[in-house]
């Protein structure tokens, strides 16, 4: 880590954490604050948006952590967190806690560049139906050529998770470094294969966005592969 001079103004990283509890957002991303820390920002937590509506405090913010999965945006926050990002604040986020926020607000859904739509589970009559394991299927997540060269996936390989396997609804002004296909299975209605984007970017005025639909527990988020790419993924959607 580079030694900062006198009088270097610190990064600064503003962490959102909340809506449902079962991706606990409050233990999954103190994961990340200390990478944070490391690297040299100053981390404010909040659990709630509210501060993406005090235009002050956010044009000062570098990067914006998510994890707040479900839940509801005020206009006012929506319209200072697309006015902080398009100034150059940084999004970086994993799983529900970016890509299945704010359901109430289709400029959200805009803004990211792809919603969360479902994660298909196991056989309905699977002993674990009705439960939370009833949706970790093994899965792979495929990394495309663009990804071998780019700082986020430089060096990662294709890998094997059992988790939930996002099928997200996205459009194409997505730079896609990552992939899933969704198999059809004798009991599902759909026909071919799904291919979904895994990890991605966005650019957006002078901010970058930087999503993964890894994620769901504590022990996806700390398989090295997953690890890695969000740390990488917060640093390069940083200002």
């Amino acid at each position: 880590m580079a030694r900062r001079m006198a009088g270097e103004r610190r990064r600064k990283v503003l962490v959102v954490r909340g809506g449902w509890e079962g991706h606990v957002p409050v233990a999954a991303t103190d994961l990340f604050v200390p990478f944070l820390e490391k690297n040299g920002y100053e981390v404010r937590l909040s659990d709630s948006p509210a501060p993406y509506a005090d235009p002050a405090y956010m044009s000062d913010v570098d990067l914006i952590v998510q994890c707040y999965t479900m839940g509801a945006i005020e206009q006012a926050e929506l319209k200072g967190l697309r006015a902080a990002i398009e100034a150059g604040t940084g999004l970086a986020g994993w799983h529900g806690g970016i890509a299945d926020s704010y359901r109430n607000s289709s400029d959200y859904l805009h803004l990211i560049g792809g919603q969360f739509a479902c994660h298909p589970g196991k056989h309905p009559d699977d002993e674990d139906a009705g439960t939370e394991r009833h949706n970790f299927v093994p899965y792979t997540v495929n990394m495309l050529p663009e990804a071998a060269a780019h700082p986020i996936t430089e060096g990662i390989g294709d890998f094997d998770l059992v988790t939930e396997q996002y099928w997200v609804l996205t459009d194409d002004y997505i730079d896609v470094l990552a992939t899933t296909t969704q198999k059809v299975r004798p009991w599902d209605p759909w026909h071919r294969e799904v291919t979904s984007p895994a990890i991605w970017t966005r650019r957006w005025g002078k901010g970058r966005i930087f999503v993964a639909t890894p994620g769901h527990s504590l022990d996806v988020l700390e398989h090295d592969s997953v690890r890695t790419i969000i740390e990488r993924g917060m640093l390069w959607a940083s200002r």
